[in-house]
């Protein structure tokens, strides 16, 4: 944020100056990990359920940081703001800062869906920041704390905000929206993810369109084509419609679309760029996997909504690299194994995704290396509600289908993953720690292609981190 006088501060958040000069300013950073105060910043102490954000305000003071929004005072040797709720301050400080942006040019991007929505964050970040300040979520910071957070990076100078906005139930993201409106929603599909919190597709379809129902009629809606569900949000909202489709022209006014997709031997995609109304562009991918043309496609949309030239959208999408860790992260080691590491999440439409992925990437390694075998590294995929048992055999049989040669399966549901595969003949193990899978994986040979999928909550990066360590 930019620089900002305590006693404004206290006055965003409804709160009194407990202690400190009401004149000192203040920022530009604001942090609820103590760690990461720096001289002049703003400390936000969160109540938690392991820890008191309280417990910590003199370790901020002595980083350097030069306030707290606190619920009570410390006595750390800094100035304090008091509120009833410092989550409630920290949304209402962020809703202030964005308003004040917004009176200097700033313009918000807000992108959600069940999968893909933090890649396409990735993607649009780079393609904006090509052509002025931009700022953006690190990783997946799209709840109630990520993206005020986000938010308060912005200042004067910001020409765009990506805001990336996930969603646990209802009224989640009409909650974010209040804090940072959207010039543009994205919404990039509608899936399973977090299907035992919702209870139905249904529910969760709901919730995503409350992202285009805060868009407003100057605004613009950008809704993947190629999901009726999706699709079918275009009634829901007041702004203008532009659809992307990785199926060719979609139809509609206004329309961004891929045509002649083709691969690489690392599964690299390269297509003709179609914008409404604009000359057609080359696009070569840097990031992997089928499914990172239509997310790639949701950036062309939003840039395009934004006044980017498809010309410069396609420059920029052609050198964006993956930034988030943990997504279809691809490795070699020296020996001639390929690691892809997609473990920072997992839902079922993920998985499939990065099966299929993986499962091409083998087919187009045999034709130099036809000994060339595919194995997967399972964990749970979570809050998946009464259908987790179904899913998780589901996807051991995927695996199956992809051409796995040997599935290992970790966490709770693991021995439904192996179920699926071995009804289809294939080899399955579950394992009782995710350490014995470098065992089982010790006689890997040169053109091989291990795939390690599964949620946050199961760790499996560290399998990853294990395979490209092991000696070749």
């Amino acid at each position: 944020m930019e620089l900002t006088p305590l006693a404004t501060i206290a006055r965003a958040v409804s709160g009194t100056v407990g202690t400190g000069d009401a004149a000192a300013l203040i920022g530009p950073d604001v942090v609820i990990d103590s760690r990461l105060a720096t001289p002049g910043s703003l400390f936000v102490a969160l109540p938690g359920e392991r820890v008191d954000g309280h417990d910590f305000v003199a370790r901020a003071a002595s980083a350097g940081a030069a306030a707290a929004i606190v619920s009570r005072t410390t006595g750390a040797p800094l100035a304090e703001i008091v509120v009833d709720d410092p989550l409630t301050a920290l949304a209402d400080l962020a809703r202030v800062q964005v308003a004040a942006a917004r009176s200097h040019g700033l313009r918000v991007a807000a992108i959600t869906g069940s999968a893909g929505k933090t890649s396409t964050k990735d993607l649009l970040a780079q393609v904006l920041e090509a052509v002025g300040e931009t700022v953006a979520p690190r990783g997946s910071f799209n709840n109630e704390i990520g993206t005020p957070l986000t938010a308060l990076k912005v200042t004067n100078k910001t020409r765009f905000l990506v805001a990336e906005m996930g969603a646990r139930g209802p009224g989640h993201i009409r909650s974010l929206t209040g804090i940072v409106p959207p010039d543009v929603g994205v919404v990039c599909n509608v899936g399973t993810a977090h299907l035992g919190e919702f209870g139905s597709v249904e529910a969760i379809a709901g919730a995503k369109g409350e992202l285009v129902e805060a868009v407003p009629a100057d605004g613009w809606a950008v809704l993947n084509a190629d999901d009726p569900r999706v699709l079918a949000m275009a009634s829901r909202t007041p702004a203008q419609v532009l659809l992307v489709s990785a199926a060719g022209d979609p139809g509609g006014e206004h329309a961004v679309w891929a045509e002649g997709v083709r691969p690489d031997d690392r599964e690299r995609y390269e297509f003709s760029l179609h914008a409404t109304g604009q000359a057609t562009q080359h696009v070569q991918l840097q990031v992997t996997g089928r499914h990172m043309v239509l997310n790639a496609l949701c950036a062309a949309g939003a840039a395009c909504a934004l006044g980017l030239p498809l010309d410069a959208v396609a420059t920029a999408l052609s050198a964006a690299t993956p930034r988030s860790p943990w997504r279809m992260e691809v490795r070699d080691r020296r020996d001639g194994v390929t690691v892809v590491n997609d473990a920072y999440n997992a839902n079922p439409e993920s998985t499939r995704a990065a099966l299929d992925t993986v499962a091409r990437m083998v087919d187009i390694r045999r034709t130099t290396v036809p000994d060339a075998k595919l194995f997967v590294v399972l964990g749970d995929m979570l809050e998946l509600g009464e259908d987790t048992a179904d899913q998780h055999t589901s996807i051991g049989r995927y695996a199956a289908q992809s051409g796995a040669v040997l599935v290992l399966a970790v966490g709770a549901e693991a021995q439904h993953v192996v179920s699926g595969a071995s009804a289809l003949g294939v080899d399955a193990l579950r394992l009782t720690d995710k350490s014995q899978a470098l065992g089982q994986l010790s006689g890997l040979l040169p053109g091989d292609v291990v795939l390690v999928k599964a949620s946050r909550g199961v760790g499996l990066e560290s399998v990853a981190a294990d395979l490209l360590g092991a000696p070749c």
